[in-house]
């Protein structure tokens, strides 16, 4: 069996598909389900920030994307967040640094309930994390896997609510992260009283290198479907 490299893609049965959101805008996005069975979890994701790079094809995201429904069974929702492009194409609106990107959050919740995915977790990283903390706190939601959390927009009073609502919470802190590392995380994510810190040796905030990458996917894989865990690197 081959090796699974950077630019493997597995087989799924994927899809364009647009989210709708409740102030009018039209975002663009993927879903990833496996190609001959039905989804027994699934990711939505939210991508690192817009402005400095960040998009739905964001690399962990993309590879999630690839890999996941083959390997996990699990369906992954993608898409770009207001203003945001990427060769899928361009989300209605602009920018709002974290604050109308609640109706976007809400709208691919709302996509996911649609159409009957089973067992939503929010997949967020940097940028995204931020988002999954200040709005995503939804029924629908069963936990939150953040992937570098910079806690920027986050404030004490989210992570409590958090710690209120009770679903789990695991956080993925890269050992050499450029805005928050694994000693200063443990500290100012104590009101989020359920939440597990992974710290992640030798990684970096943007997970580069396939070896970051397995990991990442080995952890949200043991968390969401641990039946499957852990992945093969073979196919």
């Amino acid at each position: 069996m081959p090796e699974i490299r950077s630019d493997t893609v597995l087989p799924a049965h994927r899809e364009e598909v647009e989210l709708h959101t409740a102030d009018g805008l039209t975002l663009v996005g993927e879903l990833a389900v496996p190609l001959d069975r039905e989804p027994v979890a699934t990711l939505v994701t939210l991508h690192p920030l817009p402005t400095s790079g960040g998009f739905m094809d964001s690399h962990v995201l993309r590879k999630a994307s690839n890999r996941l429904p083959a390997l996990a069974d699990l369906a992954v929702l993608r898409f770009n967040t207001r203003g945001t492009e990427s060769p899928r194409g361009r989300s209605q609106g602009s920018f709002d640094a974290g604050n109308a990107e609640r109706f976007d959050v809400q709208a691919a919740l709302e996509f996911a309930e649609f159409r009957d995915l089973p067992h939503v977790w929010l997949l967020g990283w940097s940028f995204g994390t931020d988002l999954a903390l200040v709005h995503g706190r939804d029924p629908l939601v069963e936990g939150l896997i953040l992937l570098s959390p910079p806690l920027r927009w986050s404030t004490e009073q989210d992570l409590a609510a958090w710690a209120e609502f009770g679903r789990p919470v695991t956080a993925l802190v890269p050992e050499l992260d450029d805005f928050l590392r694994p000693d200063e995380a443990r500290e100012r994510f104590a009101p989020l009283t359920q939440l597990e810190l992974v710290p992640v040796e030798g990684a970096k905030h943007l997970w580069v290198g396939e070896n970051s990458v397995k990991r990442v996917l080995d952890e949200v894989v043991a968390r969401v479907n641990p039946a499957r865990s852990p992945l093969p690197t073979e196919f």
